[in-house]
């Protein structure tokens, strides 16, 4: 159960902008409640308790804007080119804010792990986090994001250009190699999009 320590009047203000049905709480102790797909959240002084199987349909909203997470992505092709899926994750202190996968149809495995680059920063900036500490298991994705290595695919490029315009938005960033247990969730997500075809 994931406890956002904010203030529970700017939390609700955020889930009425956003839509969000905000009815009162059940106790004395209870400030407000509110349900979005299969999370529910619990106002008291000071926080907001989210439950549910989803946790994450509710947390971006509730949490104030700003603050720091780590990205997680990985793409993944079976054939090469083939077809392909991507997986990526968002954690902060408050566990996965957010995680996603999907099929992109026939592409590489570079590619496939550039668009779940993309992705994951574009869902990151959605959230409003001022930092960001990216981690993906490809190496080349890593090393040409970063300008270490040329990038000679005219393809790979234009993605490359497109995941520095996302890092660019945040206050501060940086984008490390990791083993692919240290990825293990935007790795599993992506496959599982592709077995679930």
């Amino acid at each position: 159960m994931p406890t956002v320590e904010c203030d529970p009047d700017e939390a609700r203000g955020r889930l009425e902008a956003a839509g969000v049905s905000v009815s009162p709480g059940n106790t004395d102790h209870e400030r407000w409640r509110a349900e979005r797909g299969d999370a529910s959240a619990v106002a008291y002084d000071g926080k907001v308790v989210v439950q549910g199987s989803r946790p994450t349909d509710l947390l971006a909203l509730i949490q104030p804007k700003g603050g720091r997470a780590h990205v997680y992505f990985d793409g993944a092709s079976r054939g090469n080119p083939g077809p392909a899926a991507i997986g990526w994750a968002i954690v902060t202190s408050n566990g996965i804010v957010a995680e996603g996968s999907k099929r992109i149809g026939e592409t590489t495995n570079n590619r496939a792990e550039y668009e779940a680059l993309v992705e994951a920063l574009s869902v990151a900036e959605e959230y409003g986090y001022d930092e960001v500490d990216v981690r993906g298991d490809s190496q080349l994705v890593v090393k040409q994001v970063r300008g270490e290595w040329k990038t000679n695919d005219p393809g790979l490029r234009e993605r490359r250009v497109k995941a520095r315009e996302h890092l660019s938005t945040f206050d501060r960033w940086s984008l490390e190699h990791v083993p692919r247990e240290i990825n293990d969730r935007a790795d599993s997500l992506a496959n599982e999009a592709l077995d679930d075809a």
